[in-house]
């Protein structure tokens, strides 16, 4: 009875509402912004050139990037895309691309929003979110503790214990290494970088995730490059999968553009997080440069063109090109992924595909027990002892998550993130104007030649709701 009002209520949120709202909202932001994404596409890499700069209370750009990264790029870059391609063919990949780069603005918008409104915790860290620009930007601080509270149930626990799940089936299945065993490990190296805070979280995804994405591009980049002959021929398949101009494809695989777009464009939304609310977590820690709220936005931007653009389409390229999508029936996840590397590389694709589970995973743990983290700090006001008894918490679940599999917790946490999404798109919509007037002032001043940097007295309407002391001192 649970398990199926669970499922309805997800297949309304998820199928009936949520994803016509993410895409709207990003075509919302893409024409307010005037097409930012794409106008100042090169002016994200140019911000993330200096991203390096950090203030004893914030970490770096840089490092926000990857400790966001690390929460986008899990899993779902490797198994999410090959349950896109089993489910919606080809075409999915598709819409995957183009909710991503609509979704670039989203992320612009909330991410943004973030740096404004973040605030500093007891032991002088920047802290924000969207919890942070409900309460100071809108006034509604119950409107913060509802995604709050979603939030720590969806990121702080359950998704780490799929996370956890993850790791220990693939670790299992390519080194016989008992999922106990892996729980253990887990639960010990999460420990030691959860309780050492923000910072700690934020070093270790700053050193694991650029190499991590790395090595898998340049394996796929080999993978692809053996058989770059078919490129051409998977590129069109792609496209005309996503319109159903492929019929004899389309036929005898059963794929219909209807399943492409919603596959694809749910997929895609799951891996990139645009708009979701979970990045701007990891936005707000940072000490932006330029200093202005809106070189956090395209900081974000960037992050969700590399997840998904980049990193995803790796994926489906390998999977694509192999072939094993039409002749591999009963496969539709990881082991898809991994049959599909070991075909281009040999039989040791599938350990390199395990231990890229691995260090996915493990970054995805931390980096979302930071967003738990920063929400649990909204609610409780800094209270040490609560701190201590979630990160303990945390590290149950983890070692559940390794061990079990219980799917009605998991959809649980997917409707728990559905309710977040709702929350934070309506909030970032009510807050359009101010991501409208904070994009004019960066320009502008960009446009004059000058370093982008805010001037709250110049914004009075904004200025009494920030934190006293944030950003006093930039002008």
């Amino acid at each position: 009875m649970i398990s199926n009002a669970i499922d309805f209520m997800n297949g309304l949120i998820w199928g009936k509402v949520l994803i016509y709202l993410l895409i709207g909202v990003g075509v919302y932001f893409t024409l307010r912004l005037g097409f930012i994404q794409f106008r100042h596409f090169g002016h994200m890499f140019s911000v993330l050139k200096k991203s390096r700069k950090a203030d004893s209370a914030g970490i770096s750009s840089f490092q926000a990037l990857c400790t966001s990264l690390a929460a986008r790029v899990g899993t779902g870059n490797l198994a999410g895309v090959a349950v896109a391609l089993t489910l919606g063919g080809p075409g999915a990949i598709f819409w995957m691309w183009l909710v991503a780069l609509v979704g670039m603005s989203s992320a612009f918008a909330e991410s943004t929003l973030a740096q404004l409104y973040k605030t500093r915790d007891k032991d002088g860290n920047y802290r924000g979110g969207p919890a942070y620009y409900m309460e100071k930007g809108l006034n509604m601080r119950w409107m913060g503790v509802l995604f709050s509270i979603f939030l720590i149930v969806s990121f702080g626990l359950v998704f780490n214990a799929v996370q956890a799940n993850s790791i220990a089936q693939a670790m299992d299945v390519a080194f016989g290494i008992s999922p106990t065993v892996m729980g253990v490990v887990l639960v010990l190296i999460s420990g030691f970088v959860i309780f050492g805070g923000i910072r700690t979280i934020a070093r270790v995804a700053e050193l694991i995730v650029p190499v991590m994405a790395i090595a898998y591009l340049l394996l796929a980049l080999y993978v692809v490059g053996s058989q770059i002959d078919k490129i051409p021929a998977v590129i069109s398949l792609i496209v005309k999968s996503a319109f159903g101009w492929d019929k004899a494809v389309s036929g005898a695989l059963g794929y219909t553009v209807a399943q492409a777009m919603m596959n694809g464009i749910k997929r895609g939304l799951f891996s990139n997080e645009a708009g979701l609310g979970s990045a701007p977590n990891a936005a707000a820690s940072a000490t932006p440069y330029p200093p202005h709220p809106a070189s956090q936005g395209y900081v974000q931007m960037l992050g969700v063109f590399t997840d998904t653009i980049v990193i995803c389409t790796a994926t489906a390229a390998v999977i694509l090109v192999s072939g094993m999508l039409e002749t591999s029936t009963g496969m539709s996840g990881i082991d898809l992924t991994q049959k599909a590397l070991s075909k281009g590389v040999g039989s040791w694709g599938s350990s390199f595909v395990a231990l890229a589970v691995f260090f996915f995973a493990f970054t995805s743990v931390i980096a979302n027990y930071s967003y738990a983290e920063t929400n649990l700090i909204f609610l409780e006001r800094n209270h040490p002892g609560g701190l201590t008894v979630f990160r303990i918490l945390v590290l149950g679940m983890v070692m559940f998550g390794a061990v079990a599999e219980l799917p009605i917790v998991w959809a649980m946490a997917d409707l728990s993130m559905g309710f977040m999404a709702l929350i934070n798109l309506i909030a970032i919509l009510m807050l359009s104007g101010v991501v409208v007037k904070l994009a004019k002032d960066y320009n502008r001043q960009l446009s004059q030649g000058k370093l982008p940097t805010f001037d709250a007295s110049k914004y009075p309407e904004v200025q009494d709701q920030l934190e006293p002391g944030i950003w006093d001192n930039r002008s």
